[in-house]
């Protein structure tokens, strides 16, 4: 009896290790797929791809912990007619970009964007935007290097405090249990969650199909959780704090409904960036970029303009 019981707990184990090693690899042959380009950097391949005339202003794009860079693809649109060259990429465990291991920190971010910004020669006085996460990637890319950065546009940015306080959560970024519990339980809660997106309106055709097509490769949840542990770990107020001092324009873009980036946070960016514009999008949740494009490419294109 004793050994049935060790045999059902091994099992219990290691299944979720099993399912993430059933899981799909990103590799060449899934990348036969992938629209875009491909840049070979110094922490793995990352896919990216431009929109727009060569000649125009850079805006780079950088999305969120879940949805990869397909996220973009109207507001890119948008963009590009207004005259923008956008850069959108997948971040790394993401989307068609590759599976790195580790702890994914502030740092771990930014040298990915430098070294695709290096790579494709882009030399500076951009924009950038950033989404969830990717407004917290794209304020600590802004203070790092002020002299290169135009305008910050943030879309229910990350970074006001940390992410996810309640007991599950704190299980989830501890580095062991965390990423068992991740494996095990993670999956059915974003499964959860895009069930609950079906109906919403999307500019991006077939979104919460695509973002559930992330769970078929392997990396992609153990990406989740090492952005939990490290971008999404801390607040970002000294970040914001050199945005003010270093006069950089920015913009923030609100979801009033929004339940993953609550709306307090918009005072909290307030305090630490009195210079900041905001935005709120009445009867918008956390997926504003997609479910009101149209809403928010004109708040971006009147700050690009009014703040160049």
């Amino acid at each position: 009896m004793v050994g049935l019981l060790l045999i059902l707990l091994l099992g219990v184990l290691i299944f979720p290790l099993v399912m993430e090693a059933a899981r799909l690899p990103m590799n060449a042959k899934e990348r036969d797929t992938a629209p875009g380009q491909l840049a070979n950097l110094s922490q793995g391949v990352t896919h990216y791809q431009w929109t727009g005339p060569n000649d125009g202003p850079v805006v780079v794009c950088i999305h969120g912990l879940t949805t990869p860079s397909f996220v973009w693809q109207s507001v890119a649109k948008h963009l590009a007619e207004l005259g923008y060259r956008v850069l959108t990429y997948d971040l790394y465990g993401r989307g068609y970009s590759d599976r790195p291991f580790g702890r994914q920190t502030p740092a771990f971010f930014l040298q990915q964007l430098n070294d695709l910004l290096e790579d494709q020669e882009v030399k500076g006085d951009h924009a950038v935007i950033g989404y969830s996460m990717g407004g917290a990637i794209a304020a600590a890319f802004a203070a790092s290097r002020p002299d290169d950065i135009r305008q910050v546009v943030l879309l229910a940015p990350a970074g006001m405090e940390p992410v996810g306080e309640d007991r599950l959560r704190a299980l989830f970024r501890t580095p062991v249990i965390g990423a068992w519990l991740m494996l095990l339980l993670y999956p059915s809660i974003l499964k959860k969650g895009l069930e609950a997106e079906e109906g919403l309106p999307s500019s991006v055709p077939d979104i919460t199909s695509m973002q559930r097509a992330e769970l078929n490769y392997r990396g992609f949840v153990p990406a989740v959780h090492a952005s939990m542990r490290g971008m999404l770990s801390d607040d970002l107020q000294e970040t914001h704090g050199a945005l003010y001092s270093q006069g950089i324009p920015v913009l923030a873009i609100w979801g009033q409904l929004d339940d993953v980036i609550l709306i307090s946070a918009k005072d909290k960016l307030g305090d630490w960036n009195p210079d900041s514009v905001h935005y709120v999008v009445e009867d918008a949740g956390h997926a504003v970029t997609y479910t009101h494009t149209a809403e928010v490419v004109e708040q971006i294109r009147v700050f690009l303009k009014m703040s160049a």
